[in-house]
């Protein structure tokens, strides 16, 4: 069927549709030839920031003095002012500033001072976004067809969105690294047996594993890396295990550190301590491949009724109900 203004199917215009699928399909080609040509190495960064963990650790053990430990810490003059100001406020509670503090450890960010910013964005953007969201609706009348429930319920999720928008991003972050080291931590346990046995020391057997898992599974070499340096500067090897179990929000690596505590603590024979603590995390994650397995044809339904089935009608029905519409006309 054609109109003036070109060919129609089902009402909606061809070359429209097909101009639009061609403007989104070369933006897809742009941005894949720009990701392909800036390609970063991902070892970069981790190596930067292990080296000033290094640096950091060897500046704490030979500094004398707290005031010449204090200089070491470069603060930020911005999160200065913001802990300034929350402090002004008397609504910075050291509880608050712990948790945001774990919370940026176990998302792979090492600033500690960040974690004022997280506690002050809880504070600043529900009012920037639902002040904002209000002048909007309510001053400038915008969305004035919406009825008084719709245009409260965006305000609302405005001012929701600003007090819970970093804590989502975090635990977002949080839960995608956990993932990656849930994967890669069999392999590891099993590296850590093989030199355990071939006599290595603990804070090398780390080092070494980091080093081989590097490519694979960065953000848990990262923590070996980090556990490695620690053992080698801290003064009670416990702290440098406890630490690793603080900055990752995984059971199975708490079970990890338990072991190797032990091990420093009663001398147990660490390799086959490791063999057993391996057997069990593959088989954990075996189970959760079968459950995802499991769940596979539940999942599917959803995207099978909205999008494959309409366009197996559309392909199916399409000409025919061309046809007739113009046997019709």
């Amino acid at each position: 069927m054609t109109s003036g203004g070109g060919p129609t199917l089902l009402g909606v215009d061809v070359l429209w549709v097909a101009t639009i699928l061609s403007a989104v399909a070369a933006a897809a080609v742009f941005f894949a030839i720009y990701a392909a040509v800036t390609v970063r190495d991902p070892m970069a960064k981790r190596v930067k920031a292990l080296n000033e963990r290094r640096e950091q650790l060897k500046a704490g053990i030979t500094a004398s003095t707290t005031k010449k430990r204090a200089k070491l810490v470069q603060q930020n003059d911005t999160t200065d002012r913001m802990r300034n100001i929350l402090s002004s406020m008397q609504v910075l509670q050291d509880t608050q500033v712990k948790e945001a503090q774990q919370k940026l450890a176990q998302a792979g960010i090492r600033s500690k001072d960040l974690a004022f910013v997280v506690i002050f964005s809880r504070l600043v953007l529900p009012i920037l976004l639902g002040g904002g969201a209000a002048l909007a609706i309510y001053g400038f009348d915008y969305l004035a067809d919406w009825s008084d429930l719709k245009r409260f319920g965006v305000f609302a999720g405005a001012t929701l969105a600003g007090y819970k928008g970093a804590d989502v991003y975090l635990n977002n972050l949080i839960a995608k690294r956990t993932d990656l080291i849930r994967k890669g931590l069999p392999d590891a346990i099993d590296l850590l047996v093989i030199c355990a046995e071939a006599g290595l020391t603990v804070d090398t057997a780390f080092a070494r594993v980091s080093k081989e898992l590097g490519s694979a599974y960065p953000e848990l070499a990262d923590e070996f890396s980090l556990t490695s340096i620690e053992l080698g500067f801290l003064t009670e090897r416990r702290q440098a295990f406890e630490n690793l179990a603080y900055r990752v929000a995984l059971e199975h690596v708490k079970g990890v550190v338990t072991t190797m505590i032990q091990t420093e603590k009663y001398g147990t024979p660490l390799a086959s301590s490791l063999r057993v603590l391996s057997a069990e995390f593959r088989n954990d994650r075996m189970m959760r491949a079968e459950e995802k397995a499991a769940r596979l044809p539940a999942i599917m339904t959803i995207p099978l009724i909205l999008f494959i089935l309409p366009v197996l009608f559309i392909v199916i029905l399409g000409p025919a109900a061309c046809s007739i519409s113009d046997a019709m006309m």
